[in-house]
């Protein structure tokens, strides 16, 4: 009677303890549970196996033993199967892609964790219990089970963190991919993988954070609308945007946000007209007296020429210049020195390849002279900045040759002529109205000339490219403009 009594109270506890887990009263996958349950549940079989072998109950209670035993496994299974589904965390759960991603970085911690403390079982406890005899197939299943259990915990947690890291580039996850199969540097792999994901969560968590702090605050809703204005070789496309993430998020603070819809390859003077029409436009449809211009790389050329030798200066607020060449480039210097019936060459295929992709006069060979140093001298001496304007400039560096491979070779070229760079435009080519500054990260990368306009949607240590734009919105509106 009184075994019956204890198998029903066990029951009722398990029952209870799985019910107040379900319904979130009770957290039973919390660190110092599942700091024990791995060192105990891979072993199940072998414990079952001492528990109906060696000791008195399990030899004197055939039923009794097997219903114990049985509970005891469905509790462990029970666990071993939420553990894989929906690994427990107390973090704020921001999204169900950061949900799974550091979930993920959990059972890739649980799995090192097991791979290490099994270990360390295998090589002292099993040397303690050399008197007792243990069938050589209880072993070897008892070995088995702990392998998969380790594989299952590491495999389910790197297939996470691979799947959902926005922080992980292609590159990156194949690379991950093949060396986690690489004894002990797979260890270091996998560290890595986990700090990527605690570094986005945290990012994403900041982020959030901000938002709800600036919920109806509206920053960025500015006295008048923004025009975002493009670079070189791009087009303002309806599902591309050249600014990744950023428009998106500015609108989401109270901006108004346009574009240039300026040519890729339209010459300085071509894609001013294109600006200024939409700029026209833009105040005959929202009725705003003037706009503000947030332009990057040669859209600060553009829209300088539309509002000094286009009689703009009434229309514009503000004119916020990223990375633009003001001074040239003189890696472009160089390359206007090949033959011109070879640049000629080169350009023609250019201007034949963007009106596929939309541009009605393409002029490769007339812009991209306009990068040079001699005709950046004499554009500055002849466009004059106009009174009631406000012009500000922000320059951005890459820290080394192999920060960002796309700008390598004119990385090389700017940094031995002119000095520290984004890959394509210098610092001091940069400078223009009111300097705010240079904008730097924190890690090895740096902050290339495409990291600027979050060309690669990727967040990066110690600098947030969404953020700052907001910054530079909402001290526009700080200003009255």
């Amino acid at each position: 009677m009184v075994l019956f009594i204890t198998i029903f109270v066990l029951a009722i506890l398990i029952i209870s303890i799985i019910c107040l887990d379900i319904s979130n009263k009770v957290h039973i996958l919390n660190k110092k549970f599942m700091s024990i349950y791995l060192i105990f549940a891979p072993h199940v079989f072998l414990l079952g196996y001492f528990f109906i072998e060696h000791t008195k109950f399990g030899q004197d209670q055939v039923i009794c033993k097997w219903i114990i035993l049985i509970q005891i496994i469905l509790f462990v299974f029970y666990i071993w199967l939420k553990v894989n589904i929906a690994p427990n965390t107390k973090k704020q759960i921001v999204n169900i892609r950061l949900k799974v991603m550091i979930g993920g970085k959990r059972l890739v911690l649980y799995g090192l964790y097991v791979a290490f403390i099994q270990v360390l079982i295998y090589l002292i406890g099993f040397k303690i219990m050399r008197g007792i005899v243990i069938p050589k197939n209880i072993f070897v299943i008892d070995t088995i089970i702990m392998v998969l259990t380790t594989i299952t915990l590491l495999t389910n947690g790197m297939l996470r963190i691979l799947c959902t890291s926005r922080r992980l580039s292609i590159v990156k996850r194949y690379i991950v991919a093949v060396m986690v199969f690489i004894p002990i540097i797979n260890i270091f792999i996998m560290l890595y993988a986990c700090h990527i994901a605690k570094i986005e969560y945290d990012h994403e968590c900041y982020k959030v954070i901000n938002n709800e702090a600036r919920v109806d605050s509206e920053v960025c809703k500015t006295k008048y609308p923004l025009v975002l204005v493009h670079g070189v070789g791009f087009r303002d496309l309806k599902y591309i945007n050249y600014w990744g993430r950023i428009p998106k998020e500015l609108i989401r603070n109270g901006s108004t946000v346009y574009y240039g819809n300026q040519e890729a390859w339209g010459t300085v003077e071509y894609n001013a007209l294109d600006i200024k029409e939409k700029i026209l436009e833009i105040i005959k449809v929202t009725g705003a007296e003037k706009v503000n211009i947030i332009a990057h790389s040669k859209g600060g050329l553009d829209a300088r020429y539309m509002i000094s030798k286009l009689d703009m200066g009434n229309y514009v607020a503000s004119l916020t210049m990223v990375s633009s060449p003001h001074r040239g480039c003189k890696f472009v210097d160089v390359a206007c020195n090949m033959p011109d019936k070879l640049y000629k060459g080169i350009a023609k295929i250019f201007d034949k390849y963007y009106r596929v992709l939309g541009d009605k006069n393409p002029d490769f060979y007339t812009a991209s002279s306009q990068f040079t140093t001699h005709h950046s001298k004499k554009f500055n001496e002849e466009v004059k900045d106009v009174d009631g304007v406000y012009y500000q400039s922000y320059a951005t560096v890459v820290k080394n040759m192999f920060s960002d491979y796309v700008v390598t070779i004119p990385y090389i070229l700017v940094k031995i002529t002119e000095g520290e760079n984004d890959g394509l435009v210098s610092i001091n080519s940069a400078k223009w109205g009111e300097f705010k500054g240079v904008l730097k990260s924190k890690n090895r990368r740096g902050i290339s000339h495409g990291d600027i306009i979050d060309l690669r949607r990727d967040d990066y240590k110690g600098f947030d490219v969404i953020e700052k734009y907001v910054e530079i919105v909402s001290n526009l509106k700080n200003e009255g403009y």
